[in-house]
């Protein structure tokens, strides 16, 4: 299968870089297009991808074209590229963007048929190491043989769920919007640490591990969060005064606020 970009950002690179890395996908099988051709040169000499000059050119060399440029510029992207689209799969990695905005959108372009066949997906950033979430949208135009050789992709550089199109949002807040409140978790942390005197270096190293092991404890055991807190906490101990301090704080009430910012935030445009 040869793969277009339109587009080549950093989560896209993150995609190209893994592929290749893990021998999923050949450079030479993988073309991309970006405005800023310097750097997207710059880029390809360092992943291995074949720059393109338009959007066009990598329409006419790939079987599947990855939609990674910024939302907003989507729907003129198409209106280029659209009648060129016959026979091809497209998959998306633009947030807000569904099958059904893409089957509406294509459809006021003369020409396209139902030859196009769409899956969008809602990655995040470790898949820049191999620990990615890539959220499917459970409704798609894709055989079934190439959505099982898609998923088989996208599995190289992480997990793969499928969630219906009305949950995209909340699933996409989460895992697309999460790492960044993760970070700043383990910054807060590793300032704690750096006030009582670890070197903020050891401070980073000793927060990021943690929540390295104790997700991985959670996702080997499968038991409830809950039940791993509490094996760490001792009657009388300092890991309960600890957790009691986060509770008087409204930690957990903050985390949950969090995520009814961006609900509200995308209610409200």
């Amino acid at each position: 299968m040869k793969i277009g970009f339109i587009g080549m950002g950093n989560m896209a690179q993150a995609i190209a870089e893994g592929w290749v890395k893990k021998g999923l996908v050949a450079g030479s099988d993988m073309y991309a297009y970006a405005p800023n051709q310097e750097k997207l040169a710059k880029n390809a000499a360092r992943i291995g991808f074949v720059p393109m000059a338009s959007a066009k050119a990598v329409v006419a060399e790939a079987d599947a074209i990855v939609i990674a440029c910024k939302p907003y510029q989507i729907a003129s992207v198409l209106t280029e590229i659209g009648n060129n689209l016959f026979g091809k799969a497209l998959w998306s990695i633009a947030a807000g963007w569904t099958c059904e905005t893409f089957e509406k959108q294509l459809a006021g372009i003369v020409g396209i048929d139902d030859s196009v066949r769409i899956q969008c997906v809602m990655p995040n950033t470790p898949a820049m190491v191999g620990e990615g979430v890539f959220l499917f949208e459970e409704k798609n135009s894709l055989k079934a043989t190439e959505l099982a050789e898609m998923k088989s992709l996208f599995e190289g550089l992480g997990v793969v769920i499928s969630l219906p199109t009305e949950l995209m949002g909340i699933g996409g807040y989460i895992s697309g919007c999460g790492p960044a409140f993760v970070d700043l978790f383990m910054e807060a942390f590793a300032d704690a640490g750096v006030k009582y005197g670890l070197p903020r270096a050891t401070a980073y190293k000793l927060i990021s591990q943690t929540v390295l092991g104790s997700a991985k404890l959670q996702q080997v055991t499968g038991e409830h969060p809950g039940v791993l807190k509490d094996a760490v906490c001792s009657p009388n101990g300092t890991t309960i005064c600890g957790v009691a301090a986060l509770e008087k704080a409204g930690f957990r009430s903050a985390c949950i606020e969090c995520i009814d910012a961006i609900v509200n935030k995308r209610k409200n445009g």
